[in-house]
């Protein structure tokens, strides 16, 4: 008996899998069959879909407008240093 060369499935598999055990229309032989996966892995990924599920609504979106605003200063303290520097540089006679 050989062994199987060991498979990386990409995340849209993975999720497409794990929403079709959540619809729960099917069991679980019947998905592994059909998606060439084991049950338990099958298991695992449905478990990970439903605990990240929170993740969409809540402390990741606070996370993402946090970070979005600390860009936008970012952003802006380097428009203010350019042209400080633009500025200097003209009054120093370093033209570029």
């Amino acid at each position: 008996m050989t062994r199987r060369k060991r498979r990386n499935h990409t995340s849209a598999f993975k999720a497409k899998v794990a929403v079709a055990a959540l619809k729960g229309e099917r069991t679980l032989a019947e998905l592994a069959e059909e998606f060439d996966v084991h049950p338990n892995q099958i298991q695992d990924w449905k478990k990970r879909l439903v605990d990240g599920a929170e993740g969409v609504f809540g402390a990741n979106a606070v996370e993402a407008q946090h970070a979005e605003r600390e860009t936008q200063k970012l952003h802006a303290k380097i428009g203010q240093l350019t042209m400080e520097n633009d500025f200097l540089s003209k009054f120093l006679g370093r033209d570029r």
